[in-house]
């Protein structure tokens, strides 16, 4: 999604753009203090700050039919999770607030780097471990069972994609920045998807070892045509999401879904 801005492919209209890479839980604990202008939070986040940022309309991590995979050494059903202890990549995330939705209520817990977590299961330190990252689709080569994927589970629950990671920007940019910040974040996410393998190539620059075999099938389950823009569907299943962590209890006060027109 950056590719073309850093690669100069993009008119940054003015703007001036500085990466900043962090991990996703860094992420929101900075929107908690309105650290960044433009930052990637995890929609859970996204209540929190609603005051401070609004939503961009792209740049989403949408998956349908997949998502976050709770996975064990052992096989597991949903009423053993109830019982034992789950490594979690963050209690803002929103694979967080998911796998509360799925359990219909609290578990036990305990939160390790997201990059860690596969090797807490491995070597017996967590029950569960609930993976964000690429394991999503290397944990069998590692001896793990699936116990749940809770972008299948909910899909089959709402019949809508499952909406991981937003983009938002800070509200006090103005009412007349905005809607041009957006656009020229917008091209880069459009030149990104038009010049997949120099984008890919980039990328990999941060993938952690990853091949790039790997690395581009799993971009490309969550940078798609719901990543350039969200659409009605993708819309909804914001909404929807929010909505049920609401009636949950997740959030302190009453969520008001707004992305910058």
């Amino acid at each position: 999604m950056f590719w073309g801005l850093a690669a100069d492919r993009v008119d940054p209209r003015g703007f001036e753009f500085e990466h900043v890479l962090e991990g996703i839980q860094t992420l929101n604990e900075w929107a908690l203090e309105g650290r960044l202008e433009v930052t990637a939070i995890s929609l859970h986040t996204y209540p929190f700050v609603q005051d401070r940022y609004v939503i961009l309309p792209h740049g989403a991590s949408m998956g349908s039919g997949y998502g976050p995979v709770v996975v064990s050494k052992n096989v597991l059903g949903k009423e053993d999770l109830a019982e034992i202890e789950i490594a979690v990549p963050g209690r803002m995330t929103t694979a967080f607030l998911v796998l509360g939705l799925y359990l219909g209520g609290g578990f036990r817990f305990r939160e390790v780097p997201f990059d860690r977590i596969m090797e807490e299961v491995e070597h017996g330190k967590a029950d569960a471990g609930l993976l964000i990252h690429e394991g999503q689709l290397t944990y069998e080569r590692r001896g793990l069972e699936r116990v749940v994927d809770l972008g299948e589970w909910w899909l089959l629950e709402t019949g809508l994609p499952l909406p991981l990671g937003i983009n938002v920007a800070r509200r006090d940019l103005g009412a007349e920045v905005l809607p041009l910040l957006s656009e020229v974040l917008r091209d880069s996410i459009r030149a990104g998807l038009a010049n997949r393998d120099e984008a890919l190539a980039y990328a990999l620059q941060y993938g952690r070892g990853l091949s790039t075999e790997l690395a581009d099938q799993f971009v490309g389950m969550y940078v798609n045509e719901l990543t350039e823009d969200y659409g009605d569907e993708g819309r909804q299943a914001v909404a929807e999401l929010l909505r049920r962590g609401e009636a949950a209890g997740a959030f302190q006060r009453p969520v008001d879904v707004e992305f910058v027109d």
